[in-house]
């Protein structure tokens, strides 16, 4: 099957906004703001940036050269590099991976949509603890959580159905600026709020003083997972581009809408948060049971503000969802239709089916039902767990030995340099940071997560 038969991207902004959806999602908004707030705020922000480029683009420019070499799925990208070699398992590793994470993901994507709904039925109204007792009901319902995790998997369905060009490319120029545009609009409003200088200055003015160890492993690992390395998703999104893209500035671009996505959700909730008097590490609780009334108590001074943010503000959640899960979807399509022979869209329900029965049993596995757990875990933390402190840095790990030191490096050389029409002076630069920056930040990130330093 080659490029044409395949489809790709039509345009360059749609190659950078398709492929920054991919990595824009909940680990922005949600984790990036809590792990900020938990590990001193601007100092933390640096640090993260600095990973960003030194981890986050070559890694990232890595899967693209993959994927945009072989224009197949993951699956058979890295087999037709690998030359016989157990390599291939890479690509394996990156689909099952994807599906793992569709599945739980979609159920916390489905606890927004529930949040926009109850936010715009004004169910959301009451003190702290209305709000966490609301918040426990839901997440332990039988029907409700499952409903909505099913909804969103057939949201994203719908999306990859129509391919890269009429689905993909076309959602994510709809769905990437209205992002945006929402997000700007809270932050004025949240920048507005009495005593917000001082979360604008918790988020912007660094205190060096907070910087150890586990600073710097923490910062890298949001760098390594806010760009969604080890997915395989970007190597599949890198086989829809067309061969005058630059990987690198693509990267680039990339690197720099997701980490500004980032800090706008910074700016959102820290102002928020300082103007009422709330704990800005209040961690992964933040979302759905500290902002619903820190949002009703900020903006009380204005009527019916305060109901308008929160629908805006789970509004956008839910596009951030949406963007990473249709990359997520894509990538066990692709492969299913393409390895299988069959039709995209019975790639796209062998993938649709799949995917709902992981999530049903991560969301039933919150409470709906006991003994729904593994390792001491319940099934969605389980997933959570095997993906991010497993099979995603031991994926990217793979990755950067693999382009670094087996794949031949004129192919490697030709990819970046878009076969010597661009200039590439940055290439050995890149190519170090590959063979061994890369290598040992993520191998440190794993024994972190593994608690072993």
């Amino acid at each position: 099957m080659n490029q044409s038969e395949r489809g790709n991207f039509g345009t360059k902004i749609g190659v950078i906004l398709a492929t920054a959806g991919s990595a824009v999602g909940l680990g922005n908004i949600w984790r990036f703001p809590y792990m900020t707030g938990q590990n001193g705020g601007a100092a933390f922000i640096l640090i993260y940036l600095v990973f960003v480029f030194l981890l986050g683009i070559p890694g990232m420019m890595s899967e693209f050269i993959i994927g945009r070499h072989s224009s197949a799925n993951a699956a058979r990208a890295y087999k037709m590099l690998s030359r016989g070699k157990p390599w291939q398992i890479i690509g394996y590793m990156g689909v099952i991976t994807s599906m793992i994470i569709l599945g739980f993901y979609a159920v916390v994507a489905g606890w927004c949509l529930q949040y926009l709904f109850a936010s715009v039925t004004g169910q959301l109204m009451g003190d702290s603890q209305y709000v966490m007792d609301y918040f426990k009901e839901f997440s332990t319902n039988p029907i409700k959580p499952v409903f909505w995790t099913i909804a969103f998997i057939l949201m994203t369905h719908f999306v990859v159905v129509h391919g890269v060009r009429n689905g993909i490319e076309k959602a994510s120029n709809l769905l990437m600026p209205t992002l945006l545009l929402l997000m700007i609009v809270i932050v004025i409003a949240s920048c507005m709020l009495p005593g917000a200088t001082k979360g604008i200055e918790f988020l912007f003015k660094p205190d060096f003083t907070k910087i150890n160890r586990n600073m710097l492993l923490e910062s890298m690992g949001q760098a390594f997972f806010s760009l969604s390395l080890g997915t395989a998703c970007l190597c599949t999104y890198a086989s829809y581009f067309s061969r005058q893209t630059n990987l690198m500035k693509s990267a680039c671009q990339i690197a720099l809408l997701d980490t500004l996505i980032a800090i706008l959700a910074g700016l959102m909730i820290f102002p928020s948060a300082f103007s009422v008097g709330v704990n800005p590490d209040s961690g992964p609780s933040l979302i759905f049971i500290t902002l619903p009334n820190v949002f009703h108590q900020a903006f009380a001074g204005i009527a019916g503000l305060g109901f308008v943010i929160a629908i805006l503000f789970y509004g956008l959640l839910a596009l951030a969802a949406l963007t990473s899960t249709i990359s997520m979807h894509e990538i066990g399509t692709a492969f299913f239709y393409e390895e299988l022979h069959i039709s995209r869209n019975r790639g796209a329900w062998i993938e649709t089916v799949v995917c709902c029965v992981i999530g049903i049993f991560c969301s039933l596995s919150m409470g709906a039902v006991d003994g729904l757990s593994l390792m001491g875990m319940p099934f969605l933390d389980f997933c959570d767990h095997l993906t991010a402190q497993f099979l995603l840095p031991l994926g990217s790990f793979l990755t950067c030995i693999f382009v670094g030191w087996f794949v031949p490096q004129q192919i490697v050389k030709d990819e970046y340099t878009n076969w010597g029409t661009l200039r590439g002076s940055l290439y050995q630069a890149w190519l170090f940071a590959v063979r061994f920056i890369c290598p040992v930040c993520i191998l440190s990130v794993f024994l972190h997560q593994l608690g072993v330093i």
